[in-house]
């Protein structure tokens, strides 16, 4: 694997595991950022964070690290709504400056595309033990 990939993918884990963790201790915030017609924000939020981390997990193993990514690129599509609703409703979030809720939906554009890129693994190289 090239040091480009591994670079890749130790962001990606560090993301998911980061955010992951972060649903737990900053709560409020991620619950502020769901939007309102989306029902069950408390659950959302802490189910959530437990499939970034289960992701994060995930990428460490060779054998799970595809689908890791498949869950990761999964997740990452099921917040989008959060990301579109702060940048739709800028004036909600004054502490934040309007041009950084335009470039976070860009990061989550490149943010897919490495996670994608990164947990590519040939199929070669994944050996499951076969179970007797």
């Amino acid at each position: 694997m090239s040091k480009a990939k591994i670079a890749g993918l130790l962001f990606v884990f560090a993301w998911f595991m980061g955010g992951g963790i972060g649903h737990f201790t900053h709560t409020e915030f991620f619950v502020n950022i769901m939007p309102d017609y989306l029902p069950l924000h408390y659950e959302a939020v802490y189910i959530s964070g437990v499939f970034e981390i289960l992701g994060a997990i995930g990428l460490i193993f060779l054998a799970t690290r595809r689908w890791a990514g498949y869950g990761l690129i999964l997740l990452t599509l099921c917040v989008t709504p959060a990301n579109l609703y702060m940048w739709m409703h800028p004036e909600r979030f004054a502490d934040v400056p309007e041009w950084a809720l335009s470039v976070r939906l860009v990061i989550q554009v490149m943010l897919l595309a490495c996670i994608w890129w990164s947990t590519q693994v040939p199929k070669n190289q994944v050996q499951i033990p076969a179970i007797t």
